[in-house]
Order: structure tokens, then C-alpha cells, then sequence
């Protein structure tokens, strides 16, 4: 992969050089590997074929919980958190313990290792949101909660700069991830001034099927707003709205 340089960028294939653009900028690469055929029957490939079942059924279920968390994902994700996403399913299904290589997956493998799961890198949970909360998943009543004793947002909400209020989010879901279904149920407080002034206790019930057998998750972030002329914008679009798994439960 070489970086291109120059006025003018290309785009497209020439001779057995092609050109792209991507996040890092414009590049070019030489057209080469090997026949899909080849891969696909010789038995040197056959951990070649193992990987890539596996990284396909890392990348549906990380679709299906990004479909599920939508809601929330569509003001607090960063670019490259889809491939961030895919990555962490895949150590999710490399810890299967029960199916051979290449039939691992995730209903078997480890889903708590997503706990701690970052959505949007340029503003993590961690760096943003202080204030203590508890977290908490009752499979047998299938609620979902966070709680949050009253706190000064100037002093527990680190926000970005030009922020003038904020909102807190959550969600609780519940992810088949063979039949590619799930069950979501949304939280979020009202917009809320960023100042000195306490907040009262913040408690968010998200309700899932109760005695449920599925992988549940609770996802907790902020969202941080500017206010101007008495209307309220998202700030920078969004860019630095944290968002975090902070719970998992996967029996």
C-alpha cells in the first residue's frame, strides 16, 4: 500500500496498480493475491476458510447489535467503529470453548468481553462521564437499569468545549444473535443545563423480555448540546458524544 502524492489524486485501476481513497487519505496498491477458487477448495487454506467463517459471523452479530442500539449510535459513533466493533467479536467467538475452529460463535464464546466497549473514540464514557453510576441486569425481570445520585455536571461531566447542556442516554438490550433479532427498550433524561447546580437522582429502567436466555447488554452515554437564540443544536453534530457498553450479561 503506497500513499499517493501530488495535485492530482486518482481514482480506479491502471494496469496492476489501483487507485482508491480512504480515511487515511488517497492510496495505491498492486493487484495481486490469490484465486477465490483456490482458496475456497485447497486444504493448505482450510484455516484460511476457518478464519473467514468466523470473521463473517463476528461481523452479523456486531451488525445486529449495532442495528439494536441504533437509536443511540446515530449521534455517538465514530468512522471506524464498525471494523473496532468486528474486531472485539471476533475475540468474542475465539473464546468458545465448546465448537471446533471455524463453528465458533458468540452464543457460546464470551460476550462480557464487550463490557467496556467504546462507540465513539473521540469521546469515551470513561474520560467524560465522572458521576458514579450502578448499572444493573435482572434476567429474571428482564429490567435493564442505571442510576445516578445527584451530582454537579460541571464538576462529573467533563463536555466539550462550547457545550451548554447535555442529556443522559441509556439502553437495554437483549440480542438474539443466531435468528439476528432482538428486544431494545430506550432511556434518556430532558435536556439538562451544564452548570453548578445539583441534578436530582437519575434512575433509567429499560425493560426486556423477562427470564430471558439471550446475550443482554445496557449501553450508557451522553449527549451534549449548545444552546443559541433559545434553540438547542447537537454539538459538532454529535462528534464527541460518548457511548459505552458498560453492562453485559451473556449466560
Amino acid at each position: 500500500m503506497a500513499r499517493q502524492k501530488g495535485i492530482i489524486k486518482l481514482k480506479g485501476t491502471i494496469g496492476d496498480i489501483t487507485f482508491y481513497k480512504t480515511q487515511d487519505g488517497h492510496l495505491a496498491r498492486e493487484k495481486g493475491g490469490i484465486e477465490a477458487s483456490r482458496i475456497a477448495s485447497d486444504p493448505a487454506f482450510q484455516r484460511t476458510r476457518e478464519n473467514g467463517s468466523e470473521f463473517g459471523r463476528a461481523g452479523k452479530a456486531g451488525k445486529v447489535l449495532r442495528t439494536a442500539l441504533r437509536a443511540l449510535l446515530l449521534n455517538s459513533a465514530d468512522g471506524r467503529m464498525v471494523s473496532r466493533l468486528t474486531q472485539q467479536m471476533v475475540k468474542v467467538i475465539q473464546a468458545d470453548l465448546i465448537n471446533e475452529r471455524g463453528l465458533r460463535n458468540v452464543i457460546d464464546g464470551e460476550a462480557e468481553l464487550l463490557t467496556g466497549f467504546e462507540f465513539n473514540i473521540r469521546g469515551k464514557l470513561g474520560t467524560s462521564l465522572f458521576a458514579p453510576f450502578v448499572g444493573a441486569i435482572d434476567r429474571v425481570t428482564g429490567e435493564i437499569t442505571v442510576d445516578l445520585a445527584p451530582f454537579i455536571p460541571t464538576n462529573m461531566i467533563a463536555a466539550p468545549s462550547g457545550t451548554t447542556h447535555y442529556k443522559i442516554i441509556s439502553a437495554g438490550a437483549e440480542i438474539d444473535f443466531e435468528a439476528e433479532t432482538f428486544v431494545v427498550a430506550n432511556s434518556e433524561t430532558a435536556i439538562l443545563p451544564w452548570d453548578a447546580v445539583a441534578t436530582v437522582a437519575i434512575a433509567q429502567v429499560n425493560v426486556v423480555t423477562p427470564a430471558s436466555t439471550k446475550p443482554l447488554f445496557l449501553a450508557l452515554g451522553v449527549e451534549f448540546y449548545q444552546q443559541v437564540n433559545g434553540q438547542m443544536y447537537p454539538l459538532k453534530n454529535g462528534a464527541y458524544n460518548p457511548l459505552s457498553l458498560v453492562q453485559v450479561s451473556g449466560l
